[in-house]
């Protein structure tokens, strides 16, 4: 499903880093990280990185609600080893999030797998007999005036895994537009953010961490 009233904001590129072999932008709420169908729908991250990196290929995406540090490989060869990465899960991300209500504990995992709720794509619901496994590993930041901040570090890539599995446990991510009702949905965007992604780099294997600051 497509969004209907796609206003993709209107910022510069935010470069994180840029070499012979990757490039790390911050991406903005409410872009998408890859061309929807229709004409009015291609703007988007992947465009972006484009004009200024024309040979940039995609790697990975963000949800359009979701913020934060996306790399963008810029040979094949980039690509097959990046990609190698997050398919083997050799890649370590983390997320900070606000989520409503006061979470009790400090720490915790959550391991529920996740499917596709085909009648209501693109949202995904957990499903024990056909969902595949994801697991999310969360702690907590500081309670704020009624919600909490946590950072939340995900061992699988499921879509919306960190959305569905913070709605599970009680607590939705602030602003979700598909998982949140009430006043946990009435703040002005979703209040997630990929703050940090660890990788390997393309040429030599060099560990390198690359963050992008929360707006939020």
């Amino acid at each position: 499903m497509e969004p209907l009233d796609y206003r993709p904001p209107d910022t510069p590129l935010d470069v994180i880093h840029a070499d012979h072999e990757i490039v790390l932008v911050n991406k903005p709420a409410g872009l998408l990280s890859v061309p929807g169908k229709g004409a009015h729908l291609a703007d988007c991250l992947l465009a972006r990185v484009q004009a200024a990196f024309p040979t940039a290929l995609l790697v990975h995406r963000l949800d359009m609600d979701t913020s934060g540090v996306m790399v963008f490989a810029l040979t094949p060869s980039a690509q097959r080893h990046l990609g190698l990465q997050f398919e083997r899960r050799h890649v370590n991300k983390t997320y900070q999030a606000r989520v409503w209500g006061e979470m009790a504990e400090k720490t915790g995992t959550i391991d529920l797998p996740l499917i596709v709720d085909w009648p209501n794509r693109p949202r995904q619901h957990v499903n024990f007999e056909t969902g595949r496994p994801a697991t999310t590993d969360w702690r907590v930041m500081r309670i704020e005036d009624g919600t909490t901040r946590v950072r939340l570090h995900p061992l699988t890539g499921r879509s919306h895994q960190l959305r569905v599995h913070m709605k599970e446990i009680g607590h939705p991510i602030l602003g979700d537009p598909f998982y949140a009702e009430g006043p946990a949905r009435d703040f002005p965007r979703l209040m997630l953010h990929a703050e940090s992604l660890k990788l390997r780099h393309p040429d030599g294997g060099m560990g390198m961490l690359f963050r992008a600051p929360v707006p939020f």
